[in-house]
């Protein structure tokens, strides 16, 4: 089984110009990134905070799936992913994303639990994509 989704760009000008992002789902559509959005702080989107919402979103669904299938569902995932641009040579990369996430599980070995959350951030999908140091700090809750 293949899923398809897709996002889309527009981009007009230079490096300095402007664009807009959309979703297939319209949850985004025709959002401002540019230039000034990633390296100025102008309010609008960019691929980073875009990449750490899905990185997040898809840790914590993994971390639900695999707790649930353990027989310890969680009432609460709360994840954030604070993505690091670096200039690496005569461009910029994606270094290293951090994970941080905050987990209410009652009645839960912490060994256990360290074991599925350790095996959630390597599964996730988004996780097996990116190409950067990914960390990982947690707090449960039980």
């Amino acid at each position: 089984m293949t899923i398809h989704k897709k996002g889309s760009a527009h981009w007009e000008g230079d490096i300095k110009g402007k664009g807009t992002v959309s979703t297939e789902s319209g949850v985004l559509s025709n959002q401002p990134y540019g230039f000034n959005t990633r390296f100025e702080g102008e309010k609008g989107t960019n691929p980073e905070e875009l990449i750490g919402a899905a990185h997040a979103a898809c840790f914590s669904m993994a971390l639900s799936l695999m707790l649930g299938q353990a027989g310890h569902p969680p009432k609460s995932i709360d994840t954030t992913a604070d993505v690091s641009l670096d200039k690496k040579g005569d461009g910029f990369a994606i270094t290293k994303i951090a994970l941080n996430s905050t987990i209410a599980l009652p009645g839960i070995d912490d060994a256990k639990f360290d074991e599925i959350i350790q095996k959630a951030k390597a599964g996730c999908p988004v996780s097996q994509v990116l190409n950067a140091e990914i960390t990982l700090d947690y707090t449960l809750n039980n």
